[in-house]
């Protein structure tokens, strides 16, 4: 199968030099260290190690394969320690390589083959599944866009075929699914129904909800919560996912739990600005006191060109933002929701909410350290290790479903001249996890 501008595949690539030393062969001479996680490295007496199959779009400097995928070749820090999982990457499937590619090195360094098929990936080269879990990152690359700008990923046809292979073989592996599931509704529908067909231990999403918040707050479960917005930077059909995903990790914990959402409508440029100039909900805008919680959470607020933390006027924020997003999202339950784009304005992540019966809005910035040593992608990649290990999902794949809808009826909101769209495909029911998943060590 074809995906946008494929690269044709190389023949497989195995280790070149006899004398390189393997990753296997350097953790069986070192150890592995394995800490607070609730895993454990494999010990005499106890089960092999997993094996893992990596099937991405592609492998290079900075993109997601490298960030997530090399997690399990070289280990990840986590408080205050160096974890390596008690798992091996065996295989690689990667659909695109461009110049830069790294996942032939990596197949050299660490001793794992590329293959050219998803199947043979999970195979082995054999006629039988040989892998523990798969690790599907369909992130970057050149890929074509729908009619409403949405990049055409091939993260549906990466489950699609790994579904087939435990179909034919009679087992199934955990998957873990990067980001959101499939850029088309009913693909990703379809996803997590057949996942739940087959009996596969699924888990997607980003590492927003896992990261560092400052402050380390939660939100209150089984709390009474009437309206929450998300700040934050980025395109589009990338970004407002993570943001989305922001506001769902903490909206999910309010009193009787996920109800679904019955319509979204998006804004763009001038739109966004009249909606804020209207200083509520109820006519067509936001919460103000939602919008300056977010901002004074911020560690990025831009500044005139003397300035030093001051709050930005509509003004500044109009000459500095060119074209503000935001999305209005209405849940079945009536809690009403705001994501904001405003590149220009800040380049973090915040979220706020007002809950009933308190004066002041709960309020956080979901911090992200920076670039090349992003430990928010060890966070993800210690859950998607979990999934591997024990089978069990630590948070619901119906977040990641019902935002990936978010995503798309916002595009599709923008494409149709912003016009407010009803979604009853939305109603999507479910309870979070208990405990707080995200990083506070």
């Amino acid at each position: 199968m074809v995906f946008g501008n494929r690269v044709r595949h190389p023949a497989r690539v195995k280790i070149a030099k006899a004398s390189m030393i393997s990753r296997r062969t350097f953790l069986s001479a070192a150890g592995a260290a394995v800490i607070g996680t609730g895993l454990s490295a494999e010990e005499p007496g106890k089960q092999p190690r997993k094996k893992l199959a990596i099937v991405t779009t592609e492998w290079r400097y900075l993109s997601h394969a490298w960030h997530m995928g090399e997690r399990f070749l070289a280990g990840y820090p986590i408080k205050g320690r160096w974890h390596r999982p008690a798992i091996d990457v065996v295989s690689a499937y990667v659909d695109q390589f461009p110049k830069n590619d790294l996942s032939r090195d990596r197949a050299r360094e660490s001793g794992f083959t590329i293959y050219k098929s998803v199947a043979e990936a999970l195979r082995c080269g054999t006629n039988k599944l040989a892998v523990d879990a798969v690790l599907i990152i369909g992130e970057h690359g050149d890929y074509p866009n729908n009619e409403f700008g949405q990049k055409k990923y091939p993260r549906y046809e990466f489950f699609k075929q790994a579904a087939e292979v435990f179909k034919k073989d009679g087992r199934v592996a955990p998957i873990f699914n990067d980001k959101h599931l499939s850029w088309k509704w009913d693909w990703a529908k379809e996803m997590v129904d057949t996942a739940k067909e087959m009996k596969i231990p699924f888990l997607a999403g980003s590492s927003l909800p896992l990261t560092w918040r400052l402050p380390a707050v939660e939100m209150p479960l089984g709390a009474e919560i009437e309206e929450v917005m998300s700040l934050a930077h980025g395109s589009v059909d990338s970004y407002d996912f993570h943001a989305l995903e922001v506001i769902q990790c903490m909206a999910e914990r309010r009193k009787g739990g996920e109800t679904g959402v019955v319509a979204l409508q998006a804004l763009r440029g001038d739109s966004v600005w009249k909606a804020m100039e209207t200083g509520t909900w109820n006519v067509g805008g936001w919460d103000p006191k939602l919008f300056e919680a977010c901002l004074c959470r911020s560690q990025t607020l831009a500044q005139a060109p003397t300035n030093s933390h001051r709050h930005p006027t509509l003004n500044q924020m109009r000459e500095w933002v060119k074209s503000p997003v935001a999305y209005r999202i209405e849940y079945a339950d009536g809690l009403k929701a705001t994501m904001l784009l405003v590149n220009g304005l800040v380049t973090d992540f915040t979220f706020a909410a007002r809950l009933k019966g308190e004066a002041e809005p709960l309020s956080t910035l979901f911090y992200l350290p920076p670039n090349p040593n992003v430990a928010y992608s060890a966070a993800l990649m210690s859950k998607a290790e979990e999934l591997f290990m024990t089978g069990q999902a630590p948070y619901p794949i119906e977040r990641t479903l019902l935002t990936g809808g978010l995503v798309e009826a916002g595009m599709q909101s923008l494409g149709k001249d912003q016009k407010r769209l009803e979604t009853p495909h939305l109603a999507i029911r479910y309870q979070p996890p208990k405990a707080s998943l995200f990083s506070k060590e």
